[in-house]
């Protein structure tokens, strides 16, 4: 199961660098000066820990993918999709962390984009695993959902704020479907962890965008907005786990 959670994440991932590193992106709007972030370059350090706040954070990503890699669900044959959706979600983790690291170290067009790009499957994926729950496995369903969201990212090449539009708009059906699966799956515990993955996107949006503004109070001037706003988007990543791996159990419990 975990090996082909590992092609299935591997293979776009692979497509993705090499788009990337073409010149269709030539004229996407992305950030390559340190002048993005309120945090200040150190340089005295190499590199990968040029801003080191932001860059050890991502530090987070592989680990809470890791961690839950290796949690386990039952291996019932009715749960076998969640495993796998599970895995699938975890691997995109482990994925995105050294992303964002490459882009901080380089400052390099090609993972500018990718950092941007990975973001918007990674939340498409909570609506496959919301099908999952709800319906069962659907091999297209889920080859629709991704592609859908892969190419979305063209909007990037048409405005120069396309991609907000696409993330925006990722944001809003993963809230939508996942509103929806605690209505008809949830409960307590499960409506905690999808309140508290609300509040992390928050956060991680907000924090975001009030990089540089936050930046001129002192408690903001070494940990940044733009850093509390990874600590929000990992969080936002572990409680959309705890949700869905308890939407995951409490429709196992029924079936059985």
């Amino acid at each position: 199961m975990a090996m082909s959670a590992l092609v299935h994440v591997l293979i776009p991932f692979l497509l993705c660098i090499a788009l990337a590193n073409t010149h269709i992106f030539d004229k996407v709007l992305v950030d390559v000066t340190y002048d993005h972030y309120a945090e200040k370059k150190v340089d005295s350090l190499p590199a990968f820990l040029s801003m080191p706040f932001n860059c050890l954070i991502n530090l987070g990503y592989i680990l809470l993918g890791i961690y839950w890699i290796f949690q386990p669900m039952s291996d019932n044959r009715d749960t076998c999709a969640a495993v796998y959706t599970k895995d699938v979600f975890a691997l995109m983790a482990v994925a995105y962390g050294p992303v964002q690291w490459v882009r901080l170290a380089t400052l390099r067009r090609a993972p500018s984009v990718l950092d941007q790009w990975f973001t918007l499957p990674i939340f498409a994926w909570v609506l496959v695993w919301c099908r999952v729950v709800d319906k069962g496995w659907s091999s297209r369903y889920a080859l629709i959902v991704e592609s859908c969201s892969v190419l979305s990212y063209g909007l990037a090449l048409f405005h120069d704020r396309g991609f907000e539009v696409a993330l925006a708009g990722h944001i809003a059906f993963a809230v939508f479907k996942g509103a929806r699966a605690q209505v008809k799956l949830g409960d307590t515990a499960s409506m905690r962890y999808l309140c508290l993955a609300l509040l992390s996107c928050a956060g991680f949006v907000a924090l975001k965008l009030l990089d540089h503004s936050l930046a001129q109070y002192w408690v903001f001037q070494n940990l940044t907005g733009h850093f509390w706003s990874k600590v929000c988007d990992i969080l936002q990543f572990h409680y959309s786990f705890c949700f869905l791996t308890r939407l995951s159990e409490n429709t196992h419990k029924r079936s059985s």
